[in-house]
């Protein structure tokens, strides 16, 4: 490791901690000695002088926090001496100047994807199971069996060899706790039926009736997104009948978002079937021809302006905003300049960076949507006892994010430095090449959920602790920020930013890797492990509070 400590911006008045750091061990940068009151473990902050209570505490060269009794220099932040703040942010209709990377190397690239009627170019394609009410969950669960089995979609079968293995193993008097699933023999890669479905997705959910009408007509533009995906080739509808989210008001939801839609769209009412039995069959065989004729599709070129990219953070450490989320943020600057679309979303996680992306927006109407929505969720949130301060989670903490504005200030780096072109409400579908915000909440999946609704194609999901999330119809890539996690945890995570931190390869260079690593999941040439895994996450968001 070349250094042992960092200090990100000149404003600030801590230093990172790159390594664990003992209390008593003096440590020395930029000419300045620090001698450590307390132990620092890496990803922890220290104070490069001696603070009084009331005292403004600097990170990322923004307010980050207030310091609530006098700490020594080199004593450690804690939740203890240190509580979340930020500056009020307000329009100053700053004339943001950007300096775009160079995409040199990048010009004239092209990755192989899916072109669809409108234009739009997908980066897989998948056939699509929605229910429009939560009492049809239980029928998609028996025709995601049915046809993952048999399609060869199942990720399942080495677990159901080693269950039928530890059986036959009891019933001969084995003893099944030295019997581990590494002991067996891989089961041969099952072939797909239809090479070119990269998969059948199934988006189970808990809503459609009950609730509210509010939240019906949100769940119902969430769905009406989701078919109208460029990764989606055809959509399999299960209605009950009776519920809140009639069909004819999924229809009307999908016609205003795209007029012209005109993917297969196979549609069963269970109360119209003459059994569950008929309806099931019916809904397999349809769908059965619908695959045959989707799986004609073949990948072809398309220009990386076609690429659409949602950046996400989650299980998130002190390490998240030096080396994942600002070499992905590169990584967006270079989709921008060429011509592409990022989307940054989770709001709750922008508190304390408004004003940046405030002074970065093309206009001022495009900067009051960003304001109203992020001081209308907030005072959504402040009206239950809760609040934007409160997003950091207990592993956030743990892992030096000590308060919500650092959390969201490094969470901000993974959206490059690009101009914000556009904000989009929860559902809006991108129009607009450039970076714009989506309002979501923090929650990984409901991110996730919502910004694939927006219309990304891959999602770039980086994470210093670890986490499995991925999505059912947007390939989620796993970034870590360091590279204990990424050898600890190599069967979710898909790129490593860790030599970042080791000082071997440089934010730009990594930004670099990552997006030729984009373009290769854009191409189907490499599969992401969130993928691999089946890891299809979706939670809906009811528009209450969710941080």
């Amino acid at each position: 490791m070349k250094a042992r400590v960092l200090k990100i911006h000149q404003k600030d008045n801590v230093l990172v901690a790159l390594t664990n750091l003992k209390k008593g061990e003096s440590i020395e940068h930029n000419g300045e000695t620090y001698t450590l009151v307390d132990d620092a473990d890496a990803k922890h902050k220290f104070f490069i002088g001696d603070m009084k209570a009331g005292d403004p505490v600097y990170m990322y060269g923004v307010l980050v926090g207030k310091i609530q009794f006098d700490v020594p220099k080199g004593g450690r932040m804690t939740t203890d001496n240190t509580k979340h703040a930020a500056d009020p942010y307000d329009y100053r209709g700053v004339q943001y100047e950007w300096h775009a990377p160079d995409v040199s190397t990048f010009k004239n690239r092209t990755f192989n994807g899916y072109h669809r009627s409108d234009g739009r170019v997908g980066t897989a394609n998948y056939w699509l199971f929605l229910p429009t009410v939560f009492c049809e969950n239980r029928n998609l669960d028996v025709i995601r069996e049915a046809l993952h089995n048999e399609l060869g979609y199942a990720v399942t079968d080495k677990y159901k060899s080693y269950t039928k293995y530890l059986v036959d193993a009891y019933r001969n008097g084995a003893d099944i706790n030295a019997l581990q699933i590494a002991d067996m023999a891989p089961d041969p890669i099952q072939r797909r039926v239809f090479k070119n479905i990269d998969g059948i997705k199934f988006l189970n959910h808990q809503g459609g009736c009950g609730g509210t009408r509010q939240d019906a007509a949100t769940l119902g533009r969430l769905l009406a997104a989701y078919s109208d995906h460029p990764n989606v080739a055809g959509v399999t509808v299960l209605s009950l009948g009776c519920q809140n989210l009639q069909v004819q008001d999924y229809l009307g939801y999908l016609k205003e978002r795209n007029p012209a839609f005109d993917k297969p769209l196979y549609i069963f009412e269970q109360q119209q079937s003459q059994s569950e039995e008929q309806l099931v069959a019916e809904a397999i065989r349809k769908t059965f021809a619908g695959l045959t004729e989707a799986n004609k599709a073949e990948r072809k070129p398309a220009p990386l302006s076609e690429l659409c990219i949602g950046v996400k953070c989650g299980g998130s450490d002190g390490f998240s905003g030096i080396s994942a989320n600002p070499a992905v943020g590169y990584c967006a600057d270079l989709v921008v300049a060429l011509g592409g679309k990022i989307l940054l979303a989770e709001f709750p996680e922008l508190c304390g960076a408004e004003q940046e992306l405030i002074d970065r927006a093309v206009d001022e109407p495009t900067a009051r949507k960003f304001m109203h929505l992020m001081r209308t969720y907030d005072e959504m949130a402040h009206k239950v006892g809760s609040g934007f301060h409160m997003n950091p989670s207990p592993g956030n903490i743990k892992d030096g994010l000590i308060t919500d504005a650092i959390k969201s200030t490094g969470a901000a780096k993974k959206g490059g430095t690009s101009p914000v072109v556009d904000v989009l409400d929860y559902t809006e579908k991108v129009s607009k090449p450039g970076l714009s915000l989506v309002c979501t909440p923090g929650n990984d999946v409901e991110a996730t959920t919502g910004k694939t609704a927006s219309g990304s194609t891959l999602i770039l999901f980086t994470t210093g602790l670890g986490t499995p999330t991925g999505n059912p119809v947007c390939p989620t890539i796993k970034v870590a920020t360091n590279s204990a996690l990424a050898k600890r945890m190599k069967d979710i995570i898909d790129i490593d930013t860790g030599p970042i931190i080791e000082g071997e390869k440089t934010i730009e260079e990594m930004g670099e890797e990552i997006l030729e690593y984009c373009i290769k999941a854009a191409s189907g040439e490499v599969i992401p492990k969130a993928v691999q895994l089946n890891q299809d996450d979706f939670i809906p968001w009811k528009r209450g509070v969710s941080l």
